[in-house]
């Protein structure tokens, strides 16, 4: 993606503003030929959160670092692709719909250097359907919308990767490989779905790891969801918290030697729920202990606390973000998370609060959250995250009195 110019985000977040001005399609949900799309991004407002042994100009410019961006659930298929045929049906075309679902929020990929989601939907019209709660896929042609919504790699390691059998997981990867778009968490063994993804940005090596985990009682699903030594599926361990510790912590050792940056993407914690569960923590504090610079989290359809912990952010659950699984949530609150992440190891976090549907205006299309609305959205979010010793800069300034960052 388009790199940012690499100036001192503090310094930015004293000079621009948030502000949104979207054309009348994105606001009604259709896109019209020859508009481009719409929203400068939010400013990055959190204040620079570095390790002590990393320089302190280390994020200057002439330092290497690495912008990602990471949002959470995301399914093209059920809800969503129906509104997708719906408005085929009344007129639009292919080419006007590609677009439209990330419209409000391209710019912000845009201007990542490396941009992630959860993709918890396969691509594929094939497969046995497995019995569980929900099964989630889209046609392999809405792909596009990844594509054409700025997205360089999803994580695959959730409890619907698996919705459609081994042929799901197969369709799903290589449509994917077919797009240009990098993927990890899943694969046809155990032993492939533990791989890292690795990509090069700005002259720095990112390492990716997926893995689907919940303990008792929190899981809900079959274990047939999970890769084996002979079967397709999901890295992760069954509700055995001593097999994913050991999965987690040989798979970071291996990583951490091989890149600048390594960062996991979980799919962990209680559907619904906005608690934090303690094995989530645990197994947070050992990917950063190991040496990840950011935990990301996925699965509960709510945002979670974020913790600040030996100088790393972990970003508990996204919520969702291009959700096809339902039209009219109870909560629509979820965030983008940007990292600015240095060889050295300094950080810099924040969250872009977000609206994840509107419906119909909107329907299925994050919208950035403005003025009273973005800073309702961040004193909530901080009182998710009071109970952690520290949190983002960002958000410690709601909670009355400052928290201590701590640092290795």
């Amino acid at each position: 993606m388009r790199s940012i110019p690499r100036r001192s985000f503090l310094a930015r977040s004293l000079a621009a503003a948030a502000g949104l001005a979207l054309p009348a399609w994105a606001r009604n949900g259709l896109a019209q030929p020859g508009e481009s799309a719409p929203t400068p991004a939010a400013a990055f407002d959190s204040l620079r959160v570095e390790r002590p042994s990393a320089p302190p100009d280390s994020l200057r410019e002439g330092f290497p670092s690495v912008l990602l961006a990471a949002a959470g659930d995301t399914v093209l298929g059920y809800n969503l692709q129906d509104h997708f045929d719906a408005q085929l049906a009344a007129g639009q075309t292919r080419e006007q719909l590609w677009p439209l679902y990330f419209a409000c929020v391209r710019q912000l990929l845009d201007q990542a250097d490396l941009s992630i989601v959860n993709l918890e939907c396969g691509f594929t019209e094939r497969g046995e359907k497995l019995a569980k709660n929900f099964n989630f896929r889209a046609r392999p042609e809405l792909v596009e919308i990844l594509k054409h919504g700025g997205v360089d790699v999803v994580s695959l390691a959730n409890n619907h990767i698996r919705d459609y059998g081994r042929a799901g997981v197969e369709d799903t990867i290589a449509t994917l490989d077919r797009s240009g778009i990098r993927h990890f968490g899943a694969g046809r063994n155990l032993r492939v779905a533990r791989r890292p993804c690795i990509l090069e940005r700005q002259g720095l090596r990112v390492g990716l790891l997926g893995y689907y985990f919940q303990a008792p009682p929190d899981m809900l699903e079959p274990a047939q969801i999970y890769a084996t030594a002979k079967r397709w599926g999901a890295a992760g361990c069954y509700q055995n918290l001593d097999c994913i510790r050991a999965m987690v912590r040989a798979d970071v050792e291996e990583l951490i030697p091989r890149v600048d940056i390594a960062v996991p993407f979980f799919h962990w914690g209680k559907e619904g729920s906005y608690e934090v569960r303690d094995y989530q923590i645990e197994l947070a504090h050992l990917c950063v202990d190991l040496g990840c610079k950011a935990v990301l989290g996925a699965h509960p359809h709510r945002l979670q606390g974020v913790e600040l912990y030996r100088g790393a952010p972990i970003f508990y659950s996204l919520g969702n973000f291009v959700y096809g699984g339902i039209k009219e949530p109870s909560d629509r609150l979820s965030a983008l998370a940007r990292m600015r992440i240095g060889r050295a190891g300094s950080i810099e976090a924040d969250l872009v609060p977000l609206h994840f549907t509107t419906w119909p205006e909107r329907a299925f299309q994050p919208s950035v959250l403005d003025g009273v609305e973005r800073e309702d959205a961040l004193r909530r979010i901080a009182e998710l995250s009071r109970s952690f010793p520290a949190t983002l800069p960002q958000l410690a300034t709601y909670l009355g009195d400052a928290q201590p960052v701590p640092g290795r």
